[in-house]
């Protein structure tokens, strides 16, 4: 009589997806997110939704702002560094940026972090980084999703998303509505590329210039991965400050499309934005990517924050209360332009 043959039980492990190892990296999660709770936190890591309680006392007509983002091809260079805790900070100061413009005040944070294969040093280190973005910007870390998806990614390498959630009163909301004529506009400062123009930097300088990350540019005086790798910087403070003492009409921060794309979008009608090429000084980083690929003006300014980071509008009525507040609270700031009437959109001059 034939024997019969068995056959094997096949597993989620023998899939890819280890089951085991992502529930320990997410008791990692759950200390580190619950570092960042407050109050306003009902229940813990774990259920099917976040709980979280809007202060009704705090907020006399609550509106609530919410964003979604992620870090770009940004993540390249984090790959290759093996540097994953600044990119957790990175995207918490992007998303509060967002909504931070529109007078919001951030209240909680979820991400989604997808990879081929859980590595759960590296999962800690890059949920550190969100959880210390939160705790910086003074909200909750309060959720997300970590999922294994084997053969979709590739070894070493992973993704980051991030969604926020903010408030603000409806009277206190800055939509750009109220920009007028004769508005200063104000730059601050950006750290370098921030989160945005990866794709074309990367290209310039690994392969147009056939630097390595981890080697020494003479041009922007470091190394070029530490270059691109500089934080996203957090305009929260200085935005509260500005909402605060009601002397911004708009504000815009300046990401992917750089202030070409970014600036319109606070712009009502029947007004244009004026801002004046050499009013703040450009980052080395950014003259160099010009040179290595003869790239144009126009193609930069649309690109790249080109040391901008955020741009309000400050009636000049008020302007000198802003720069006021401003220089005691030593938030370095340039006049890079004017509004003035015409078409919704930049003119550089």
């Amino acid at each position: 009589m034939a024997q019969e043959s068995k056959a094997k039980s096949i597993t989620y492990a023998d899939a890819g997806v280890d089951i085991g190892r992502g529930d320990q990296a997410k008791e990692h999660i759950k200390y580190l997110a619950q570092k960042t709770f407050n109050r306003n936190v009902l229940g813990g890591i774990g259920s099917f939704g976040a709980l979280f309680r809007l202060d009704m006392q705090r907020w006399k007509n609550p509106i609530l702002v919410s964003s979604a983002d992620g870090v770009g091809t940004k993540l390249k260079v984090a790959f290759a560094l093996g540097l994953h805790q600044t990119v957790g900070i990175d995207l918490v100061n992007h998303c509060v940026n967002d909504i931070a413009v529109q007078g919001a005040t951030p209240l909680f944070f979820l991400d989604y972090l997808a990879s081929g294969r859980i590595d759960g040093e590296v999962i800690q280190s890059v949920v550190s980084g969100l959880a210390d973005g939160c705790k910086a910007n003074g909200c909750v870390l309060i959720g997300g999703e970590t999922a294994q998806m084997p053969g979709f990614y590739s070894d070493g390498e992973y993704d980051l998303a991030g969604f926020i959630v903010g408030a603000v009163d409806r009277d206190k909301m800055v939509t750009g509505a109220n920009i007028k004529v004769g508005d200063v506009l104000i730059g601050f400062p950006s750290t370098g590329l921030h989160t945005n123009g990866y794709s074309l930097a990367r290209k310039l300088l690994f392969e147009v210039a056939g630097y390595k990350p981890t080697q020494y540019v003479t041009a922007i005086k470091e190394k070029a991965g530490a270059a691109l790798m500089k934080t996203h910087r957090s305009y929260l403070h200085v935005i509260q400050k500005l909402v605060a003492g009601g002397l911004t009409t708009g504000m815009a921060h300046i990401t992917g499309g750089g202030i070409t794309e970014n600036l319109p979008r606070i712009l009502p009608k029947g007004v244009t934005a004026q801002i004046e090429i050499g009013s703040w000084p450009v980052l080395p980083i950014f003259e160099h990517l010009r040179e290595l690929g003869s790239v144009s003006q126009e193609e930069m300014m649309r690109t790249f924050n080109m040391g901008i980071g955020l741009i309000a509008a400050i009636p000049a009525a008020k302007f000198t209360r802003a720069k006021n507040l401003l220089d005691r609270a030593e938030e370095k700031f340039y006049v890079v332009g004017r509004i003035a009437k015409g078409e919704r959109r930049v003119q550089y001059t």
